[in-house]
């Protein structure tokens, strides 16, 4: 049974914190729905605690190495700024698994000297990368999809992706099952540029990260963005909206063309003109 499973993994997991675990199963969809709610409240609260911290406030990162069983050479390193590409970790949810288990996935990782401050590099996570990659990867930057970006593996939550006709950087999410104007839909994305490649022009990452400070910022950041489909635009909305204003471009929601606009690059050029 799936609640017997559950109970067992995660007395096995957070046994250490924990003495005793009850699983409840919701398959009502009303109910369900409400746990959603609940839980997405928890995960809002959790995300708020990691806004007021910068990639520079910390000379320690963490490592997940949790999706090795299926892309080997993947090693993502999880900074306050660059979350995780699943969207299921940020800096602080490694830094409290490290705790909980310290011989785990996430493991603590020194950033050390500084490579490139633009692009996000730094030599102690390199080295990292090198032994936990197995000598496949020898280094990436956290800060650009141009320039040898961080490895992909397949569970990441939007892949992005240049777009060189338009001179910028469209994204598009899991959910979304259309073309794009790359000329990929998400699956196929994920079956070239995943399995632990490091992939210039191509990069996973996750929903959350797009509007962080430090998103692609090697690259021009958020102000290159293109392109997104309009069920992620929606679903970002508030933060996308309050980041445009802190850019100092309130309407940039509006000049990012989504599928309603086209699903190639020669489609939505005469849009991203029109708009500037």
């Amino acid at each position: 049974h799936i609640g017997a499973l559950l109970h067992a993994k995660l007395h096995q997991d957070f046994g250490g914190i924990f003495d005793k675990l009850q699983v409840k199963i919701y398959t009502e969809e009303d109910k369900v729905k409400e746990i959603v709610g609940k839980a997405r409240a928890v995960y809002g609260a959790r995300d708020i605690r990691i806004e007021g911290m910068t990639d520079e406030t910390t000379d320690i990162y963490y490592s997940c190495t949790l999706c090795q069983s299926f892309a080997p050479s993947h090693v993502c390193v999880i900074s306050p700024e660059r979350t995780g590409l699943c969207g299921s970790y940020n800096w602080m949810d490694c830094k409290a698994a490290y705790e909980i288990n310290p011989t785990g996935p996430n493991q603590p990782v020194e950033k050390g000297e500084t490579i490139d401050a633009k692009l996000g590099q730094w030599k102690g996570v390199n080295e990292f990368v090198y032994k936990a990659s197995r000598q496949k990867i020898d280094h990436y930057n956290f800060y650009s999809v141009v320039n040898d970006p961080m490895t992909t593996c397949g569970c990441c939550e939007c892949i992005a992706a240049v777009l060189p006709l338009c001179n910028g950087i469209m994204t598009v999410n899991r959910e979304y099952t259309g073309e794009t104007p790359c000329g990929m839909r998400f699956t196929t994305l994920a079956g070239t540029i995943g399995g632990g490649l490091s992939t210039p022009g191509f990069v996973g990452h996750g929903k959350y990260n797009i509007c962080q400070r430090k998103f692609f910022v090697g690259d021009g950041g958020l102000l290159r963005m293109v392109w997104m489909p309009k069920m992620l635009k929606e679903e970002i909305a508030d933060r996308l909206k309050a980041r445009a204003e802190e850019l100092g471009v309130p309407n940039l929601p509006d000049m990012i063309a989504d599928e309603t606009i086209g699903s190639t690059e020669e489609e939505i050029l005469p849009f991203l003109q029109e708009k500037g």
